[in-house]
């Protein structure tokens, strides 16, 4: 066994000397520990601590974990890091997230469905190594010319290349073995999807990078049970939770890791509550420490990544829409912001209208007719979430009369009203039609030429809360629209149309008259130089209302993430078994081609060792329910399938289990942070069976055995990455289907499209 194993078996045997131990603390701070008796305390003298409360004796191979670790760390930076400026042009999501660092760069509010804090990170690596956040990233495949955007890509690489070293550290603190270490580390040096997420500008290998820390923070702690309210058990628990901060602050898959936080904290709170030499107060410091530094300071921490957010993006940008006309009032260069407008709604008026529903939109028609068989054949009437002229709407008395010369006149609530779209000059309208996708609402319509249209077009105006006379207050009324004719109210459903209605948000007319904000309206641009102007600096928002609103928008830009058309998507039971990849760059044989996929060798004995983890501990468990006298290493191990196994079995479960029940649209990406659970387990149950072959082997086959496993294993992993390290360093020439590509043979399943 190596140094590692001999520790933790030496702890394991001396488990009824600790249950007698009892921590107190001296007026200096430092801890005191009474033993029972005298051999204990002797016993107790001769080995050393270390390690956060391990105990062991120093021995030689105390070092060879250090070297192994550099040796890691080495190996995971040249893979990362290897043509890190290869393609020069954008591929894949940097669309987004490279545009989004741009944004940063040029505080330019913008919107997107994850927290802010990767994006932040990306456009400040990118300033601080010269990109000046010009380069627009349009599309995939655009030329970055002499933009420098190497500085986003290293700062991605180098967060991917912590993911093998932490591996190592967390299986080394769970199994006390560095082969088990060795092993997981090298499943993440050498798998070719890892390698291809960490070189580009992606959320994922920061992502990936909180998550490993966050665990190896929450492992670490773990071991300083025995030095309770130390600096080292502090330092611990706030890395902890400003780890946890930051996984949250980056995609909301962090609350996965927060969860698995949270059970680990439950049971470790479980056990001191019964551990009889601990008093109630002493329970309740534990509690409070642990409330402190994985709830409140994650959640102060992650109020601040907004609040700098929100500092940084103080310009107007094309995520305006999104929010309400309140937040928008903050954004310099914003239309509302330090406006004046007309502040009562008058006859003669030209306006937006935005739905109060968090990413309704903005009420807008254009020139396109709804397609034959949806309702009438008539002029689309939409919800857009920008900015637009075809957002503009002429309020009209229900008899078309205008009086230009007369003073204005206020419309009021339970005034009837006529809506003219300012550049088509059609009605809107509704009738006994049912709805595109909403079938139970009806279809809302542009209708008539030039103003003119039938009784279909009259709107009854109610301001909410209001009673009759009330005048319509623009930006601050909550406005619904009473269709008369029919008698249901103008609607946003919040559901997206198909290619036909541009993508946009369906309107419909609801029979359901109650309070939503799916049917209440503000108006928010406002033009009439009859009026008089006011100003709208009053409407700024607080920084919690902008917090909260933020949130809503998020959670339902997440949930609205639906596949289009003809899109690629994937399903979680495809991912395990590596089904299918991602196109990163380049569709034919002349183009420089970047295929997203794990390398299969290591990912299907991921899924071997899921099964054979399963096997192993159930039939320790059963040997332990039946009785059966362990002792030695066989102990350890038991004890370190069912508590280091167990934990990342359980990370690897609630990292993947929940995309089950998610009904957004999913990417063969989202399994990445199980994966590394999963190749972390792997680790420490290869190292298990390989040094448990003496039980079904004589020793000394079993040890050659063992011997020869692991450097087979070693010699599979690198051979298999020199195979597919073309997916992610780059290919050029014939696609795998031809003989001559280099790829030829190399394309397993079907479903591969390299």
């Amino acid at each position: 066994m190596d140094g590692r194993q001999k520790e933790h078996y030496t702890q394991i045997q001396d488990t009824s000397a600790v249950r007698h131990r009892k921590t107190c603390k001296t007026n200096e701070g430092a801890e005191c520990l009474s033993q029972p008796s005298s051999e204990t305390s002797n016993a107790a003298n001769k080995r050393i601590p270390k390690r956060g409360g391990h105990l062991s004796s120093p021995s030689r191979d105390d070092h060879v974990p250090v070297y192994t670790l550099v040796l890691v760390l080495v190996l995971s930076v040249c893979t990362r890091f290897y043509k890190i400026t290869e393609p020069p042009h954008v591929c894949w999501d940097e669309t987004h997230f490279g545009k989004m660092g741009s944004y940063y760069i040029n505080r330019t509010f913008f919107f997107d469905v994850h927290p802010p804090l990767g994006k932040m990170l990306i456009g400040l690596a990118g300033f601080l190594t010269g990109y000046d956040g010009t380069f627009p990233f349009i599309k995939p495949g655009d030329k970055y010319e002499h933009h420098n955007y190497w500085g986003m890509r290293a700062f991605c690489a180098a967060l991917g290349s912590c993911l093998p070293p932490f591996a190592f550290l967390i299986v080394l603190e769970l199994s006390h073995s560095t082969p088990a270490a060795l092993i997981a580390a090298s499943l993440l040096i050498f798998d070719t999807g890892c390698i291809t997420l960490s070189q580009y500008i992606l959320l994922d290998p920061i992502l990936m990078c909180f998550i490993m820390d966050s665990v190896l923070c929450m492992v670490r702690f773990n071991t300083q049970r025995l030095r309770p309210f130390s600096f080292s058990w502090w330092f611990w628990l706030l890395l902890t939770g400003v780890c946890l901060s930051g996984s949250l602050g980056v995609k909301f898959v962090g609350l996965f890791v927060i969860l698995l936080v949270g059970i680990n904290t439950a049971f470790d709170l479980w056990r001191l509550l019964g551990d009889l030499s601990l008093s109630l107060l002493d329970f309740g410091k534990h509690l409070l420490a642990r409330v402190f530094g994985l709830i409140m300071l994650p959640l102060f921490l992650y109020t601040t990544i907004f609040a700098v957010h929100f500092i940084v993006l103080n310009r107007s940008g094309p995520g305006d829409g999104f929010f309400s006309s309140a937040f928008q009032s903050r954004l310099f260069g914003n239309n509302l912001h330090n406006a004046s407008m007309p502040e009562y709604l008058a006859y003669g008026s030209v306006i937006t209208v935005k739905n109060l529903r968090i990413a309704g939109g903005y009420l807008h028609s254009h020139w396109h007719l709804y397609p034959e068989g949806v309702g009438a054949h008539q002029q689309q009437v939409t919800a857009y979430l920008h900015k637009d002229y075809n957002n503009l709407w002429l309020v009209k008395r229900p008899d078309n009369s205008d009086d230009l010369t007369g003073p204005p006149e206020l419309v009021r609530h339970g005034d009837i009203i006529r809506l003219e779209h300012k550049e088509t000059t059609r009605n809107l309208h509704s009738h006994f039609h049912e709805a595109p996708l909403t079938k139970k609402h009806l279809q809302v319509t542009g209708y008539g030429i030039n103003g003119s249209g039938d009784v279909n077009d009259l709107w009854q105006v109610e301001v909410c809360g209001g009673k009759k006379g009330d005048p319509v207050k623009v930006l601050r009324s909550k406005v619904r629209f009473l269709h008369r004719s029919t008698g249901c109210m103008l609607c946003s459903s919040g559901k997206t149309l198909p290619k036909w209605g541009w993508e946009q948000v369906e309107v419909t007319c609801s029979p359901y008259v109650k309070e939503t904000p799916n049917t209440q309206w503000n108006i928010e641009d406002h033009i009439n130089p009859k009026l008089p102007n006011i100003s709208l600096s009053v409407l700024k928002p607080t920084f919690l209302e902008i917090l909260w609103e933020s949130h809503i928008v998020m959670i339902r830009g997440n949930s609205g993430l639906k596949p289009k058309d003809n899109e690629m998507n994937s399903k979680p039971w495809h991912w395990p078994i590596n089904y299918q990849g991602l196109r990163f760059s380049g569709v034919n044989e002349t183009e420089y081609r970047v295929y997203l996929l794990g390398n299969p060798v290591i990912w299907w004995l991921n899924l071997l060792s899921l099964a054979l983890f399963v096997l192993m501990l159930t039939v320790a468990s059963l040997a332990k329910q039946r009785g059966v006298k362990m002792e030695g290493m066989r102990k350890v191990h038991c004890h370190t399938l069912m508590e280091g196994g167990g934990m990342l079995l359980l990370g690897w479960l609630l990292h993947y289990l929940p995309f089950y029940i998610m009904g957004r649209i999913l990417y063969y990406h989202h399994y990445f942070p199980a994966m590394l659970f999963s190749s972390m387990l792997t680790g420490i149950t290869l190292d298990i069976f390989l040094q448990n072959l003496h039980l079904l082997l004589s020793s000394s086959v079993s040890h050659h055995l063992m011997r020869g496993g692991q450097f087979i294993f070693l010699l599979g992993l690198i051979y298999s990455f020199y195979l597919f390290h073309p997916l992610s360093y780059g290919m050029r020439g014939p696609l795998a289907q031809d003989p001559a590509s280099s790829m030829a043979g190399l394309r397993w399943m079907e479903s591969w499209e390299f």
